[in-house]
């Protein structure tokens, strides 16, 4: 990515009382923004936005809400990880056009070269995607 070419780490945590509130996507895609501008890496922001706002619906919707995010940044790699309160693994559906949901995890795959999640010993678990220039 363009912009800072050090290893950057930035960390939002997420207020347990508005973590299920849709109104906790937009104040993600305003965290992301703010972090890519101060980073310099504005030329993959809008790709960015798209899979935290992915990912932390995700969280929202079926992860007991949303616990953290944290955005870091590695040479030519900015990783983008939600961590929420439960340990269910994330399930890419089946293509269904006519389906209002569903889509959300296969677009983090075609945005991202690689997205994964972790169950660590505890209530939470952590989702992943890699985006590369």
């Amino acid at each position: 990515m363009e912009g800072h070419t050090g290893e950057c780490d930035a960390v939002f945590p997420f207020h347990r009382g508005t973590a299920l509130e849709p109104s906790c996507v937009a104040t993600a895609r305003r965290f992301v923004d703010q972090t890519l501008t101060s980073w310099g890496n504005l030329e993959h922001a809008f790709d960015v936005q798209l899979v935290v706002s992915e990912l932390v619906t995700n969280a929202m919707r079926h992860g007991g809400g949303a616990a953290q995010l944290r955005l870091l940044s590695h040479e030519a790699e900015l990783a983008c990880v939600v961590t929420d309160y439960s340990r269910t693994v994330p399930v890419a559906a089946a293509p269904d056009v006519f389906s209002e949901y569903g889509r959300g995890l296969r677009l983090v795959d075609a945005l991202c070269t690689a997205w994964g999640w972790l169950s660590p010993e505890g209530t939470r678990k952590v989702v992943w995607a890699i985006i590369a220039s």
